[in-house]
């Protein structure tokens, strides 16, 4: 497979390149709701929860604010103000929140072989499905860095989620640090980038290590007339030889069945943003882990770039990874990231 076919089997760089008590919970998850069709706007763009249940209304209302938390805790998608309903996963509890964002193409259920280790050490996991992506709702809009950045913040605002540690994979690294730049790190203690797609992978004047757009219009052209043959075709160089044929079946089935405007309007964003300016302004500690096998986002011109960018940045180099190394080395990958996550 040559460099213009594999370069992107990922959207990213082309899956290759919501009494007082009681109130107080309700105002904090006021765009969270077991069901989209449950949630409705409200004065000023805000959106308000409609409890399908008499029980769970009851329970809200009541004294007991722990009680109106855990339940409010158990809905499925959170509401932004544009409609978009973010479905969104909230395993465990107790030690410092580790928050999951994935990469373009794929959805949160990506993160099941990280999120248990980590669940299973005590912590609180939470991983959501961008606009477009998995469960949540495909809105046909709102696929640039600064719209995205909002969504993970309203996960983060809506789920009180405090000293974080957020763990993106491809694309998924570049929202983290536009969340970053946007918000600051009032919620947020650490990042850990996964095969990265920073700093910029578009070749340009001034960025001679990017690749040729041209390479990248081919790679969209492919996904406009047969995407699912593209997919299956590119999954090899994801996920490697030593792979078995049903987790990549799961992985392929994951990204097929991916919103394809999503996919496109991603890849984009993906290619087309620069993050050069926006990574020496990171002060906080930042793990980056990439694979020399990487054939999506090749590691020289991604994640040892941003290694470089990142002060203070700890580079781990996984030896003949690809691109999904979160499956093909989840154990050395899983003890990176959990050592991290203590330090």
């Amino acid at each position: 497979m040559n460099r213009r076919t594999a370069l992107t089997f990922g959207a990213d760089a082309g899956m290759s390149l919501a009494t007082a008590e009681a109130n107080s919970v309700l105002a904090r998850r006021a765009r969270v709701s077991a069901h989209p069709e449950d949630m409705s706007p409200g004065r000023a763009g805000v959106l308000t929860v409609h409890a399908p249940a008499a029980s769970t209304v009851n329970a809200l209302s009541g004294k007991d604010s722990a009680k109106a938390l855990a339940l409010s805790r158990r809905a499925s998608f959170i509401e932004r103000t544009d409609g978009t309903a973010l479905f969104y996963r909230d395993w465990g509890a107790g030690r410092r929140p580790v928050v999951f964002v994935h990469s373009a193409g794929l959805c949160s259920e990506m993160w099941a072989y990280q999120m248990m280790p980590f669940v299973g050490a005590g912590y609180r996991c939470i991983a959501f499905d961008r606009r477009g992506h998995g469960r949540s709702s495909d809105p046909g809009r709102g696929y640039d860095y600064d719209t995205l950045a909002d969504d993970l913040a309203a996960v983060l605002e809506v789920l009180d989620v405090r000293d974080a540690m957020l763990v993106g994979h491809s694309m998924g690294c570049a929202e983290i640090v536009r969340y970053l730049s946007r918000y600051g790190t009032a919620r947020v203690s650490r990042i850990a980038l996964v095969a990265p797609t920073l700093p910029f992978l578009l070749k340009t004047a001034d960025n001679p290590f990017g690749v040729d757009r041209a390479v990248f219009e081919s790679v969209r052209a492919a996904w406009l007339r047969d995407f699912p043959r593209w997919v299956e075709e590119n999954a090899p160089p994801f996920f490697g030889p030593s792979t078995s044929p049903q987790m990549v079946r799961w992985g392929v089935d994951m990204m097929a069945s991916t919103s394809l405007q999503a996919i496109i309007e991603c890849n984009k964003a993906v290619v087309e943003t620069d993050f050069r300016a926006e990574l020496p302004k990171l002060r906080t500690p930042t793990l980056i882990a990439h694979g020399t096998a990487d054939v999506s986002a090749p590691f020289e011109i991604t994640g040892k770039r941003a290694a470089q960018l990142i002060p203070g940045s700890e580079l781990k180099v996984h030896e003949g990874a690809p691109h999904g190394l979160f499956i093909t080395h989840m154990e050395q990958l899983n003890a990176d990231l959990l050592r991290f996550a203590s330090a």
